[in-house]
């Protein structure tokens, strides 16, 4: 969704991106130590730990809301990771809801089973203005563990860039009221076609 979309006409459940012909930005938030040499490689370290869960986020707003425009501690190096779509299809193909969703799941044992085998899970929480403030529409989280995990690393990782001054200088831009110079600044995240159905609740509250 570009800035000038109206938040009234996004559906509640849409992933939007920045993406090319061939790969998907997604966003993450580390301690200098990790993300500095992530950047400057472009790839992660070996100490990025391959064994446990990440979750990337192809919503930049969201992500400043996550990190607190790089502010928080432990998450003061925003990265942009350009990983290949064929990666993120593969992720999403792969993917389980995060939380049990009557009516999506015959019941909470199976929904416990997949959610035990898939090698990703799909969370859905409130988009984000340019003030982090919540949205109506949702903006999608996916985690990856296990196998996913290890493919995004090594695999599907095209590039890393350090975000983390485009960041700041947006904030900048909010902080001094003026939104239009920062909305110019915001990456062209639109709708992204996944190639399937992606997991989502049939409802869900605000």
């Amino acid at each position: 969704m570009t800035a000038s979309t109206p938040a009234s006409t996004v559906p509640r459940h849409q992933i939007r991106a920045l993406h090319t012909a061939g790969t998907v930005t997604v966003y993450q938030a580390y301690t200098p130590s990790l993300g500095l040499p992530a950047a400057r490689d472009g790839r992660f370290p070996a100490a990025w730990k391959r064994d446990r869960m990440t979750w990337i986020k192809p919503s930049f707003l969201w992500m400043m809301y996550r990190c607190g425009w790089g502010t928080k501690e432990g998450q003061e190096t925003v990265l942009a990771v350009e990983i290949t779509r064929e990666g993120f299809d593969w992720a999403l193909a792969h993917a389980e809801l995060s939380h049990y969703e009557q009516g999506v799941h015959p019941d909470r044992a199976t929904w416990q089973r997949d959610l035990g085998r898939a090698p990703a899970r799909v969370q859905w929480d409130p988009e984000r203005d340019l003030h982090l403030n919540r949205l109506a529409h949702r903006s999608l989280q996916l985690g990856l563990a296990g196998e996913a995990s290890r493919r995004y690393a090594d695999e599907w990782t095209v590039a890393i860039r350090d975000v983390t001054p485009l960041a700041r200088e947006i904030h900048a831009l909010v902080r001094a009221g003026e939104t239009k110079a920062a909305s110019a600044l915001l990456p062209d995240e639109r709708v992204y076609p996944a190639p399937a159905a992606v997991p989502a609740p049939a409802s869900s509250p605000s």
